[in-house]
């Protein structure tokens, strides 16, 4: 008698603990501005073929089904669910959100760039528009210390006021960025993601046009983790985590049956 079925278990318990660790995390940035929640997605490990499907049962017949022995489960890896988050006005001229897809392009430091969703931004004191963490809004716009009566059209264009000067000043454009498969886009923290190889380059356009979001002054993204679901999620976890530590439990029990009276 093998412990396969032991193994098989355990490869069961590791999978729900990170889908925990998934879900966890949904939990914990269930206020964080512009969260995209996550989904933990599994696959089966390789299979033992003892008896392949079609392979000779006798000099005149075939197997019609064969038999595979499964080996265990993974997690494949996690999904970012790109679904909108709510919009929740804040009144501050420099909060943006992005009605539709896309996302703000950011420097940080050593010339990286990133993107980003969160779009609670603020003044530096060179004028420079930033993101809370200090990363400079590209293309950059400046804001004059002076400048009042600040807005931000839904193309992305930024003007005000400027003493001395008549009517609402052009201050410069904030551009939105698309990717070809934005699901492959590499999660940094700080709200920031990263371009990989997977997400392709990053395409700067207007907001509003190509299927970019408009951009919305004066409002946040919020997370769209819906805490509910995630509880259900939880639970359904724990029940799947329970039920393999019973079969290795029961396997034990098996397997010293075996050693005692056989």
């Amino acid at each position: 008698m093998t412990t396969a079925a032991m193994h098989i278990a355990r490869t069961g318990i590791d999978a729900q603990d990170m889908r925990m660790r998934v879900i966890s995390n949904n939990l914990a940035n269930v206020n964080t501005t512009a969260f995209k929640r996550d989904r933990a997605s599994f696959e089966t490990l390789s299979y033992q073929v003892v008896t392949a499907a079609g392979a000779p049962s006798s000099s005149e017949t075939k197997y019609a089904t064969g038999l595979n022995l499964g080996t265990g489960v993974r997690v494949q890896g996690t999904a970012r669910m790109e679904t909108q988050g709510s919009m929740n006005q804040t009144g501050n001229a420099l909060d943006i959100a992005l009605d539709g897809d896309g996302y703000f392009q950011v420097q940080m430091p050593g010339g990286t760039l990133g993107y980003t969703r969160a779009g609670n931004f603020s003044r530096s004191p060179e004028g420079m528009l930033i993101t809370s963490q200090g990363y400079q809004v590209m293309p950059g716009v400046t804001i004059p210390a002076n400048a009042s009566e600040i807005t931000v059209g839904m193309d992305g264009t930024v003007s005000a006021t400027v003493p001395g000067q008549a009517g609402s000043q052009n201050l410069g454009q904030i551009q939105v960025a698309s990717f070809p498969n934005s699901a492959g886009l590499k999660s940094n923290g700080d709200n920031i993601l990263l371009e990989t190889d997977a997400s392709g380059a990053a395409n700067l356009g207007v907001g509003g046009q190509d299927g970019r979001g408009r951009v919305r002054q004066g409002q946040l993204e919020a997370s769209n983790v819906n805490v509910v679901e995630e509880l259900v999620d939880m639970i359904e976890t724990q029940r799947a985590y329970e039920v393999n530590s019973k079969m290795i439990s029961a396997t034990d029990e098996m397997l010293k049956y075996a050693n005692q009276n056989i």
